[in-house]
């Protein structure tokens, strides 16, 4: 009773760090054997046993067996029971608080980077997208009330250019990751002359936690920077589902999708839902929820290792795949998109040309405010005919959309993550 309590699913969520037990195991006993704990033939010995555990893991074949409490007992036992004691020597120097601590890091540190391909690839649509309708004109809204012309150019692209703002959380996130904990044992260190730059440069982390301390209280704070950086992607990507369903809508008819990629109604069959979206946005408001449950379950604890830190591989790991799966199917639906063309043509969007003839008559020597006051004259009085002419040429404006230079944003934060 009390380890179901205690354990509930943690074995299931373990199984997704088996490698990164290996790895970092890997890596612990070659050190040893550095500094004299292991010898040259212990050392091999135990590095062809985790190569065969790590090939029974790359098959699916690892479980953890009834009666073992975690991956790392696991990892262990397996040991243990092929090479008897020197199996027994692979836990000297470290305790499982930061061996599962270097597992979650090199995991999170994993998922940050096959997720930041997933967003690249979305990204790499909507500047596609964008490029080729950057000449259909659509209607810009403020307060949801007609407003200014813009351009299907500059919504794709407004959103690639959101998702550059989103990878930088993604590569903070993925900073706070590339630490190497291990050595900090239970929080306070080792009376074992533990060489930690070794083990920092064989797992490939850029730097190590230094202070012992500070390396336990990482955990929770590395994977709360992962769920603000999955939060604000979420949040990018939700709103970019509601604006999809919006402009789906007969109202608008903005854009559409084919038949297939929409559902049906039980008694209306005229209905065209866009329920992938729907659901899209569900998944990433649910996603967003993420950094303040990480911050509610970590308020307050006390300094060092406390068990409540085991929940947060429930919240955190599937919370990977789930974006992941919203950012692909995105992408997905993306590449069947039909944007209409001509919006502006329907006389309701006249007015939308208002600031256009204002800045014209300014453009031609008229003081702003007069030009304002001339064309706000017009419309009171049912006089305004609109030039519908557009000439934008700043950067980032219908006629200048500065893909280019985003593109290269981009660029630069993803080297952050190489």
């Amino acid at each position: 009773m009390i380890e179901e309590f205690t354990v509930g699913n943690d074995r299931e969520l373990d199984l997704k760090l088996a490698r990164y037990d290996v790895m970092g195991s890997m890596a612990h006993i070659r050190m040893l054997e550095s500094i004299g704990l292991l010898s040259g033939d212990e050392l091999k010995s135990l590095l062809e046993a985790l190569e065969d555990i790590a090939a029974i893991i790359e098959r699916g074949e690892f479980t953890i067996e009834p009666g073992i409490e975690d991956v790392h007992s696991q990892v262990e036992f397996m040991l243990t029971q092929r090479l008897g004691d020197t199996g027994k020597k692979i836990h000297s120097g470290r305790s499982r608080n930061d061996q599962v601590l270097v597992d979650l890091k090199l995991f999170i540190r994993d998922e940050l980077k096959t997720t930041s391909q997933s967003i690249k690839h979305l990204f790499d649509r909507l500047q596609l997208l964008s490029e080729k309708h950057k000449d259909a004109l659509m209607p810009g809204y403020t307060h949801l009330q007609i407003a200014m012309p813009s351009s299907f150019g500059l919504w794709f692209g407004a959103y690639a250019e959101a998702l550059v703002d989103d990878m930088q959380m993604i590569a903070a996130a993925y900073s706070i990751a590339n630490q190497n904990p291990l050595g900090s044992a239970a929080g306070y260190g080792s009376s074992f002359p533990l060489n930690r730059t070794m083990t920092t440069e064989l797992l490939g982390f850029e730097t190590m936690h230094y202070n012992v301390v500070a390396a336990q209280m990482s955990r929770g704070k590395t994977e709360r920077a992962a769920g603000m950086a999955i939060a604000a992607v979420a949040s990018t990507l939700g709103r970019f589902a509601m604006d999809v369903c919006m402009w789906m809508c007969q109202n608008f008819a903005f854009i559409s999708f084919p038949d297939e990629l929409t559902t049906g109604s039980s008694i209306m069959p005229h209905k065209k839902n866009p329920d992938v979206f729907e659901i899209m946005r569900g998944k990433c408001n649910r996603l967003q929820s993420i950094p303040n449950e990480i911050a509610l379950l970590t308020a307050n604890l006390p300094l060092g290792y406390n068990r409540d830190l085991q929940l947060l591989k429930d919240i955190i790991f599937p919370a990977f795949s789930e974006l992941r799966s919203c950012l692909d199917m995105c992408d997905f639906m993306l590449s069947h998109i039909k944007v209409k063309e001509n919006i502006l043509d329907d006389p309701k969007y006249d007015y939308l040309f208002t600031v256009e003839d204002v800045n014209r008559l300014a453009l031609g020597g008229m003081p702003f405010r007069e030009a304002y006051r001339t064309v706000g004259m017009q419309v009171q009085n049912g006089e305004y005919v609109p030039t519908r002419s557009v000439s934008h040429t700043h950067e980032g404006s219908i006629g200048n959309l500065c893909n280019a230079q985003i593109a290269a944003k981009m660029e630069t934060v993803m080297d952050k993550m190489s």
